[in-house]
Formats: C-alpha cells, structure tokens, sequence
C-alpha cells in the first residue's frame, strides 16, 4: 500500500465506509474491518510527515517568494521615491535658477535703462555746452565782422578824395 499516495488511501477508506454493512436496527452505524481500517490509518501517518513536509516547504518557499517580491517592491518605491525627491529638487533648483535670472535680468535692464538716461543726459549737457561755445563764437565771429567792417569803412572814407565837394 506504500505506492499510493495520501488522497488515494483517504478515498479507500471512504469507499470502505461506505460499502460497510449497516448494522440490524441502526442505519447510521456500520460493521469495518478493525486489522483493515488501522492499516490504512497506519499508511495515512505514515505517509502525512512527508506531504506535511513537503507543504511546508512549499508555504516556506511561497512565504520566501512573498518576502523577496515584498523586498523588491519596497526598493523599488525607494528607488521612486527618491527619484521624486530628486526632481523636485532638480525642479526647485530650476525654479531658484530661473527666479535668480529673471531678477538678474531685471536689473540688467534697470542698469540698462540707467546707464542710456546718464548717457543720454550726459550727451545732452555736452551738446547744449557745445552749442552754447557754437552760439558764443558765432557772435563773437559776427561781432569781429561787424568791427572789422567798421573799421574799414572808416578807413575807406579817409581815403575818399576830398575832390568831390568842389563845384563846379
């Protein structure tokens, strides 16, 4: 009976009851082979610590595969969680960055905008100064001109002939 397995042996035991002769004036109560039934308890017994082993192992090997996958998932949601992390901090780098920038810029352009009012202001001053210097030497050229034709026409009217107040 060795050569059977366990669920084979329960199911022989189970057609033994069920083939039993019910017992005169009792119909729930049957007559076994005593020698046989503990027989074949004896074989179920025998053959329960190897197939108890042999569970067991598979629930250790399912509880290492559920721990390994359990391991597993948890690296890889570190893994994700600090990559997360990481981008956030790519993000607020980013953010930072471009923050500074836009500041950096905006006070480009304010110095920018400074610097073209000092030079425009700047320009402006040199060009009235310089127009002023034009103006005052222009009129100093205009009064020189207007003393030397004095002073020529006063040397040409000594020099006119006297002749012309004779009658004639």
């Amino acid at each position: 009976m060795n050569d059977r397995n366990i669920e084979d042996i329960i199911g022989a035991l189970y057609d033994m009851v069920q083939d039993a002769r019910s017992m005169p004036l009792a119909a729930d109560k049957c007559i076994l082979e005593r020698d046989r039934v503990l027989d074949i308890l004896d074989e179920i017994i025998a053959q329960l610590p190897a197939e108890l082993k042999q569970s067991r192992t598979i629930v250790e090997s399912r509880n290492e595969l559920i721990n390994q996958a359990r391991r597993e998932a948890e690296s890889i949601l570190r893994q994700a969680q600090e990559q997360a992390q990481q981008m956030l901090t790519k993000e607020a780098i980013y953010k930072e960055a471009k923050q500074k920038s836009d500041e950096l810029v905006g006070q480009t352009q304010d110095r920018i905008n400074l610097l073209r009012k000092a030079g425009n202001e700047y320009m402006d001053e040199a060009l009235r100064q310089t127009e002023e210097t034009i103006s005052k030497a222009l009129e100093d050229v205009r009064e020189t001109r207007m003393k030397f034709r004095t002073v020529t026409e006063a040397q040409e009217q000594r020099r006119a002939p006297k002749n012309l107040d004779v009658e004639v």
